[in-house]
């Protein structure tokens, strides 16, 4: 009885050897006859192309392989620089798009500026976004119509009053809350200080 037989690998656990016909393309490394089961890169220049080895010479192969071979040092730094953001385009942070990019505006032009529409770049980068001074300057017009608005609704007014409506508002409250309309209360005293400082205030700014 052969015990080196095809018939007792089927039952052994591990075969003394891999009796299963070779199929496919050849090893392509020369003077090799092996089955060419591993693939390797023809070059940088030949993309998705590639050679069929045997295991023994894919693996002499990728040792002495060199992606960059013939790439000057100034070409091989800019790549591996490219290679941090996966060879994509980059801006400089606070424009909103590329600058490349071409926008189309409301009125059927095309605009090719950077697009921030809420300003929350704006302190980031110049582009068309204003300047410093102009920022600052906006700032303190917001902060103006905020104390503005706080000191109208002190009064129980809207914006947009005329300075009668407000003087005659002004005269009626101080009359409501005047200490001696309301016992001496103290609440009542807080209440017309609060109203006292809201209309000077809207009369240092020229609304009343």
């Amino acid at each position: 009885m052969k015990f080196d037989s095809p018939l007792f690998d089927r039952i052994r656990v591990k075969p003394e050897r891999d009796r299963r016909p070779v199929t496919g393309p050849a090893c392509e490394w020369p003077g090799c006859a092996a089955a060419g089961t591993h693939r390797a890169p023809k070059g940088r220049t030949q993309a998705r192309q590639y050679w069929r080895f045997c295991l023994d010479h894919v693996r002499d192969y990728n040792q002495n392989y060199d992606f960059f071979a013939g790439m000057p040092d100034s070409a091989v730094a800019e790549f591996q620089k490219d290679a941090l953001t996966g060879h994509r385009p980059t801006w400089k942070l606070g424009l909103g798009t590329h600058p490349r990019a071409r926008r189309f505006r409301a009125d059927g032009v095309f605009d090719a500026g950077p697009g921030d529409p809420f300003d929350v770049l704006r302190e980031f980068g110049t582009g068309a976004r204003p300047d410093a001074a102009q920022a600052q300057a906006e700032q303190e017009r917001r902060t103006v119509r905020n104390a503005e608005r706080k000191a109208l609704a002190t009064l129980g007014l809207d914006p947009g009053v005329s300075r009668t409506e407000i003087k005659n508002r002004f005269k009626e409250l101080v009359k409501r809350h005047h200490p001696d309309a309301n016992g001496g209360d103290r609440a009542s005293e807080d209440k017309l200080r609060e109203i006292l400082e809201a209309y000077n205030y809207l009369k240092s700014t020229g609304l009343c």
